[in-house]
């Protein structure tokens, strides 16, 4: 049975997400929203660590659930209105192995230098709370990438856009022309699976 929103609660859901490629496509299906980020005491990037021999997938679940128990926490500290929390990660798996954030330009340089001319997975794994109710799906796609001469790959490095970013690159950016194919969800690609989330929101009851 779909939860019903109280029309006494605010009109908005929480992001727990500093992407800005989440808040753009939240604006897109029409979400209103509001930040809820980690503060200085918070260590945000160490729910991100890998453990021993996780796969990409209960990995990006794993860490989407750790993020949306934080948010829960920081709500409830900061004593904020009660509204949705939506939450979200993006890995690039390369079979059984995790591509996330690149450390440096050389790591940067490397991941992308493994993705070249292959087809990789990208994973986004999105939650949702609101009150007792919690909810966690996965998207998977396939994008395949062209052969990349090392210069290009060295010329998309130094440009700064890979960093911050899973795999190294941003499909929204530079790097789609490098995107010979791609099944599954483009938004998911960017970060936050359009068709996945709208599916969580309206599951508690928010008209998407």
């Amino acid at each position: 049975m779909m939860a019903a929103v109280s029309t006494s609660s605010p009109r908005f859901v929480y992001l727990a997400s500093q992407s800005p490629r989440r808040r753009q496509l939240l604006e897109q299906i029409g979400v209103a929203h509001e930040l809820l980020l980690a503060d200085a005491q918070e260590d945000a990037e160490a729910l991100e660590a890998e453990q021993p021999r996780e796969l990409p997938a209960d990995y990006v679940r794993r860490v989407t659930l750790a993020k949306l128990a934080a948010a829960r926490q920081r709500l409830q500290a900061r004593g904020l209105p009660s509204a949705p929390i939506l939450c979200a990660d993006t890995t690039v798996a390369l079979g059984r192995r995790i591509h996330g954030k690149p450390a440096d330009a050389a790591h940067a340089v490397a991941m992308l230098t493994q993705l070249a001319g292959r087809a990789h997975r990208v994973i986004t794994a999105v939650a949702v709370a609101d009150g007792a109710h919690e909810a966690c799906v996965l998207s998977v796609s396939s994008v395949r990438f062209a052969a990349l001469e090392p210069a290009a790959i060295q010329r998309y490095v130094d440009s700064g856009e890979p960093f911050g970013k899973a795999g190294a690159y941003a499909i929204q950016g530079a790097a789609a022309a490098w995107v010979a194919r791609i099944e599954g969800s483009h938004s998911g690609i960017m970060g936050l699976p359009l068709f996945e989330t709208a599916a969580l929101l309206r599951g508690i009851g928010w008209p998407v």
